[in-house]
């Protein structure tokens, strides 16, 4: 019996070097700018990690679809870590909704790349948003193995969460994660919450979820003087100045931080004079059919004049915004985490955010949390923030110690233990399953001689 356990030990026991990893992430590419169209967490998310995976000596290759002809088949973003455009459909004109329709062309993208590799080349195939994982279960099959699919959004979750002027998520796509969730080795959740939520509203099995928080660049999002980051930005020094950060739909909420500055300076209207908010990011998903609502909805509520809208901008500028900014707004109707407010946080701003999703966890006790997104309710924290400097300065001392315990390095290696105990999962499943056709003693010797 000891010889048949020490055959099993070192049948798997070389699976725990993670040598390469295969990420899917179809509908949008870690190349791409986050704050418009499909880019946002996930971007930020997949670009991160593979970093991090890389600079541990794990290679990595993105799998994506090609959406310009500008760019070739193959990029190196950063060393060891490829990413792969593959064509699947038109550049352009093709949304998240269009997509399903071009997974087969995708998935052959996909396994020809593979082919040309020698056999078992990936070690563990990462899938990122249901229609990767729709491409992950075909190739774990195919290759052989284990599927690690993270969520990020799911539609069920969504739609118990939505706005009232947004559109629910179709049937086709729950059904797509429900499949997703029965094929994948392990899935990786942002919080226990999100766990809870596979589990009672995908009814996946409890000993494949693993719960692996996000991380924030610790490097690039640091405390900063925010009277440099005001000039720098053209923000007068004495302003008061609110933030929001995201793409532009019902989702993540802009319109409730609008709604609360109008309402702030109908009770104050001496700070109409100092008041500015900052609005960063394009439109995206349902907003994509009214892309100037919110600039109209500004103009309704009369307060056009102290709003700024301004496009994406490249991280080290988010940095300086987020630091020019008094509080950071994150009043989204649903999150799986909320990268915007970690992000904020880890440059000493504090965050109001809606208590939905993930928030509370990103947030912790180093901002405000609102129940509701009744205008009154984040009118009344926002200004509870804006009239006391000591609570701002305490709030923002906390956010840093806070953001600290969240660097992606903390979340890669998570990850990697993830990722092997996959590989030995599965491995184990095959042993036994072969076992099954004879006997124990009979594969022990076949795997040591």
């Amino acid at each position: 019996m000891a010889h048949q356990d020490l055959a099993l030990h070192f049948s798997v026991g070389s699976l725990d070097v993670i040598r390469r990893v295969a990420m899917l992430s179809v509908h949008t590419s870690p190349l791409a700018q986050p704050g418009t169209g499909d880019a946002g967490g996930l971007n930020v998310y997949v670009a991160e990690v593979a970093r991090q995976l890389a600079a541990r000596g794990t290679e990595v290759e993105i799998f994506t679809r090609a959406t310009t002809g500008s760019l070739p088949p193959i990029v190196e973003m950063s060393p060891g870590v490829l990413v792969r455009h593959v064509t699947a459909g038109p550049f352009e004109g093709l949304g998240k909704n269009d997509l399903p329709g071009q997974l087969c062309a995708f998935a052959a993208g996909v396994m020809r790349a593979e082919a040309a590799r020698p056999e078992g080349f990936y070690d563990v195939i990462h899938s990122h948003y249901w229609l990767s994982g729709q491409v992950g279960w075909l190739a774990t099959d195919r290759w052989d193995v284990p599927l690690v699919h993270t969520m990020h959004t799911m539609a069920r979750v969504k739609n118990l969460h939505l706005a009232s002027d947004d559109t629910p998520e179709p049937p086709g796509r729950e059904i797509g994660e429900v499949q997703v969730v029965q094929a994948a080795d392990r899935l990786v959740a942002n919080t226990a919450l999100e766990a809870r939520e596979l589990v009672d509203l995908y009814a996946a099995a409890p000993a494949k979820v693993r719960v692996v928080p996000p991380g924030v660049d610790l490097d690039v999002f640091t405390p900063g003087s925010r009277k440099a980051a005001r000039l720098g930005l053209g923000i007068p020094r004495d302003a008061l100045m609110l933030l929001f950060v995201g793409r532009i739909q019902p989702l993540k909420g802009p319109d409730v931080l609008l709604r609360a500055a109008a309402e702030l300076l109908r009770r104050r209207p001496d700070w109409r004079d100092r008041l500015v908010v900052g609005v960063l990011g394009g439109p995206s998903g349902t907003g994509l059919a009214r892309p100037r609502q919110l600039e109209e909805l500004a103009a309704e509520l009369g307060i056009h004049d102290v709003v700024r809208f301004v496009p994406p901008v490249d991280r080290a500028t988010l940095a300086c915004w987020y630091r020019a900014a008094d509080v950071v707004t994150v009043p989204s109707h649903n999150e799986s985490f909320g990268l915007v407010a970690i992000e904020a946080q880890a440059c000493g701003t504090p965050v109001v955010a809606a208590e939905v999703g993930g928030l509370p966890v990103a947030v912790g006790d180093a901002g405000l949390l609102v129940p509701t997104h009744r205008t009154d309710d984040w009118a009344d924290a926002i200004e509870a923030l804006l009239t006391d400097d000591a609570r701002r300065d305490e709030l923002g001392r906390r956010s840093v110690a806070h953001a600290a315990g969240f660097g992606w390095r903390a979340t890669t290696d998570r990850l990697l233990e993830v990722y092997a105990e996959a590989r030995r999962s599965r491995r184990r499943a095959e042993h036994f399953s072969f076992a099954g056709a004879g006997t124990l003693a009979d594969v022990s010797s076949a795997v040591i001689p």
